[in-house]
């Protein structure tokens, strides 16, 4: 006799999409059931391009539903589906259902089901990287989100044609974990920054010689954006203050762009003023030249002489200005003792976290969409996050400071003896 499961009586409605990624659709079904599911698969008909109708009825725990019109005996078989189910999961979900999620357009079997259930629904996105950045997916999963839909976001890999970069469909294992914290606990990812404002820097600032020249650094600004996701994903009201043209990350609206040092220590000082986190993921480049030329230099009229003079620190200026409550993220990007450094660094600039990295480790640091750092506090010993994608870097760094701020919380209720509000 089987052994029940943790999703024992649970029935899944498993929705798989026209991608390349619908080969690991199998898997997810497979965990499901092996977990207890009672698992209905609905395939659509690009679906049926990746993946065979019998692989999934032979694993499922009934046959492939794939049409409206397939089965006399349930004429409306989408309210059935819809209705007898405890929730729906899409995995892979292409830009073109999603689009018709978002528009309430029922194309085909799932996307009738998709309108006509009023179970948690979990949507698991797959494409290129071009088109998981184009602002009107952006723009879909956002208003998804709104409607309380559950996203569990790509991660970074190697895609379709032998492209690498976002969009890459979330291991099985995670969407399983997702459907698991869904049905147990209503959502998929932790809304534990609801009602937080948190700004967030990213990029490397850029210091002009002349008209044409800068001086600047390898920055990428992938980290912040992934930190700056992360924490919209979550809840938080973000300000990203960014100096790269990339795409504004899902759920966050609110993008100032710079360019030089003192750009964005304006921009953050002004952001962290309103906000209760403040991240300075940014590289900023230490120095500036005195006298800028508003004209091309000319190689013929020889080498110059630049002469520089500091940037701000704005750092340090943020960790002065620091609010009560307030919590203050440093990043250092270092090439030799790492944790000493970091720790200096904490230590002098008033920082509740610092996020230190070894960028001459390989795979670590300037434009590379993996990460591996340590994650420092005043209070706790060194945690060490191996190398993983940014985004999963960006969630370490999250869980890190809303276990601060909770510890924050729980000092004021033993001090104050009532709950603190944070604005």
């Amino acid at each position: 006799m089987t052994e029940p499961g943790p999703l024992t009586g649970r029935r899944v409605v498993l929705g798989i999409t026209g991608g390349i990624a619908a080969y690991k659709a199998v898997e997810v079904l497979r965990r499901l059931v092996d977990d207890g599911a009672h698992v209905v698969p609905v395939m659509t008909a690009g679906a049926e391009r990746f993946i065979g109708a019998t692989t999934v009825s032979a694993l499922a725990s009934e046959p492939v539903h794939t049409r409206l019109w397939d089965d006399p005996s349930t004429p409306i078989p989408h309210t059935a589906l819809g209705q007898g189910a405890d929730l729906i999961v899409v995995a892979p979900a292409t830009a073109r259902v999603i689009a018709a999620y978002r528009m309430g357009l029922s194309t085909d079997l799932l996307t009738n089901t998709l309108l006509a259930t009023r179970a948690p629904v979990v949507v698991c996105p797959a494409m290129h990287t071009e088109m998981w950045e184009h602002p009107a997916v952006a723009d879909n999963i956002s208003v998804l989100r709104t409607r309380g839909v559950h996203i569990v976001e790509p991660g970074v890999g190697r895609l379709a044609g032998g492209d690498v970069g976002a969009g890459r469909l979330a291991e099985p294992a995670d969407i399983v974990s997702a459907v698991h914290r869904v049905l147990d606990h209503g959502s998929a990812v932790p809304r534990d920054l609801l009602g937080t404002r948190v700004c967030v820097s990213a990029g490397g600032t850029r210091e002009p010689i002349d008209a044409v020249r800068v001086i600047a650094n390898r920055s990428s600004g992938k980290q912040g954006y992934a930190v700056a996701a992360e924490a919209a994903a979550r809840g938080a009201q973000v300000t990203l203050v960014s100096t790269v043209d990339l795409p504004a990350p899902s759920g966050v609206v609110d993008v100032v762009a710079v360019e030089t040092a003192e750009q964005m220590r304006a921009a953050m000082m002004a952001a962290a003023a309103q906000a209760d986190v403040a991240i300075m993921a940014a590289a900023v480049a230490d120095f500036r030249p005195v006298a800028p030329s508003s004209s091309k230099l000319k190689k013929r009229d020889g080498a110059p002489t630049i002469e520089l003079v500091p940037t701000a620190d704005i750092l340090a200026e943020l960790g002065s200005s620091k609010r009560p409550g307030q919590t203050l993220v440093g990043f250092a990007a270092e090439t030799d003792d790492l944790v000493a450094n970091a720790q200096d660094k904490l230590d002098r600039k008033q920082l509740d976290l610092i996020v230190a990295n070894d960028v001459s480790a390989d795979g670590v640091g300037f434009a590379h969409d993996t990460n591996a750092v340590t994650l420092m506090r005043p209070d706790a010993e060194p945690v060490e996050i191996d190398l993983a994608a940014k985004r999963d870097v960006a969630r370490a760094v999250i869980d890190a400071i809303v276990d601060i701020r909770q510890s924050h919380d729980a000092v004021d209720r033993t001090t104050t003896g009532s709950r603190p509000h944070h604005s």
